[in-house]
């Protein structure tokens, strides 16, 4: 494991220099195709779901994308350090094409559900051979602004993906939403193949380097191949148990709380084996990276899932109006993203980390403040968009950071170690956030089952905040105060 400079010197080029234009228009056009689909089926899935007769399984057809997810994760990553991340990613595109088609064409919620797996599987294999790629083609000085620039692709997904899938579901069908993104994805996925082939072949050419290094390790005796794919078949047993996870959250029955028992039976040995060594007690560095980034996911992802519900169900807010602070969210990320790749750039990682999660946790504390019906109806509107920066501050630093603490040969595997905590932090926080809000709801107390799932996540929020300062190891923060930063 190799030690990080906590600032990294400026380059002469920019992503749009001559070098990296291909990369960069390529790599925002898949971003930009992964964000208008992810938001485009917000509004659609509920309408897909309703026609299929599958309200009652909801929460699984959405939580079959995070869980195929977790299993897609490490596997992409094992691919993209043996193979070079160009085969895994063009598997992706392909696999999303076919996903949507299934999804579109879907008989019976079941069918709908499986195509949603397919696509999270699709997606994980994407997205990590993507940051792979960022890491083995920009230099160190530009991975925060590359990274940025995947963030602001999601703007314009954000404002026109959920109307216009809306008036296309209206209009038609639901189905042609799919449909219409499957066209739209083998479009781009064919223009991005072009646009980036010679950077791609140059990661390529890497990672045939890596793959000897790592074959090395396997003569020595210090796992390789053998244990890689140990990982991916354990990844296969976790997303079973998070599946199993989900489906527990959608009832108190005791058919759902055998699945929560099964869930929590497969999670709590494999996880730990699926993420860096000390993950779980926060040892400084690379595993308090990869803990953080999974607690700061579920702490947004369930605060982006109770927030909307608490506009439209309690406060009344009206469902166009309640969708613009999605909207704020997104453009909070991608701005607080932007700043740090630009303007913050020689920040150091950790500290833009550290007040990533000081906004989240006053986005939680926001959340629980526009509970009460005497507080104007958009306080917990704001908590979204303080959230979505705060998180356009972390997310990209903690990448950042965990491909300087890795060798080469090591950035699929903690790539996907990063996909692994965030899934299944959105997996655990969404389920605990859940039965505890039907457990209250229950009880006749609609306001103070809001109530408590934000003080939940003002909670989890506040650790995240306390975790901050061990993404950095001490050997780097020597050097860093060496060299007066």
């Amino acid at each position: 494991m190799s030690t990080p400079t906590l600032s990294a010197p400026v380059t002469g080029e920019g992503l749009f220099s001559p070098r990296y234009r291909g990369s960069s228009v390529a790599f925002a056009g898949v971003m930009f195709l992964v964000g208008f689909a992810a938001l485009a089926l917000v509004t659609t899935m509920p309408v897909a779901v309703r026609a299929l007769d599958g309200l009652g399984l909801y929460p699984l057809a959405f939580g079959g994308f995070v869980t195929a997810a977790l299993f897609g994760s490490v596997l992409a990553g094992r691919l993209a350090d043996r193979l070079g991340p160009r085969r895994p990613l063009a598997a992706g595109l392909v696999l999303s094409v076919v996903a949507l088609v299934v999804c579109g064409g879907a008989g019976s919620i079941w069918v709908l559900i499986a195509g949603r797996c397919l696509d999270g599987l699709a997606g994980s294999l994407v997205v990590v051979s993507v940051n792979v790629t960022v890491a083995r083609t920009y230099p160190s000085a530009l991975r925060p602004r590359a990274l940025s620039l995947m963030s602001v692709c999601w703007i314009v997904p954000s404002m026109a993906g959920p109307p216009i899938a809306g008036l296309v579901a209206a209009a038609s069908s639901w189905r042609w939403v799919f449909l219409g993104l499957a066209v739209l994805t083998a479009a781009v996925a064919a223009a991005a193949v072009v646009l980036a082939r010679r950077q791609i072949s140059d990661a390529e050419n890497d990672s045939a380097g890596t793959a000897d290094a790592a074959d090395a390790a396997d003569a020595g005796g210090t796992g390789g191949t053998g244990d890689d794919w140990k990982r991916v078949r354990l990844s296969a047993v976790l997303a079973v148990g998070a599946g199993l996870l989900v489906y527990a959250g959608s009832g108190l029955h005791p058919v759902q709380l055998a699945a929560a028992a099964v869930g929590v039976a497969l999670v709590v040995p494999t996880a730990p084996r699926l993420l860096p060594p000390g993950a779980l007690r926060a040892a400084a560095g690379l595993p308090a990276v990869v803990l953080l980034s999974g607690a700061c996911s579920g702490v947004y992802f369930t605060l982006e899932s109770f927030v909307p519900l608490l506009l439209i169900n309690h406060r009344h807010v009206p469902a166009s109006l309640a969708g613009i602070a999605f909207t704020g969210a997104t453009i909070g990320w991608a701005g607080a993203s932007w700043l740090q790749g630009h303007v913050w750039s020689q920040v150091p990682r950790h500290r833009l980390a550290a007040v990533g999660t000081a906004m989240t946790t006053a986005a939680a504390a926001v959340a629980a403040l526009g509970v009460p019906q005497a507080a104007p109806r958009l306080t917990a509107a704001l908590a979204l968009v303080v959230a979505g920066a705060g998180m356009g501050l972390v997310a990209p630093s903690l990448t950042v950071l965990a491909f300087e603490y890795c060798r080469p040969e090591e950035q699929g595997r903690y790539s996907a170690a990063l996909q692994v905590a965030q899934s299944l932090g959105q997996v655990l926080a969404m389920g605990l956030a859940g039965a505890l809000y039907d457990a209250v709801t229950a009880s006749g107390r609609p306001g103070g089952a809001f109530t408590t799932v934000f003080a939940l996540l003002l909670v989890l929020a506040a650790g995240t905040r306390l975790l901050a300062p061990r993404t950095v190891s001490r050997t780097a923060l020597r050097t860093d105060i060496h060299h007066g930063g």
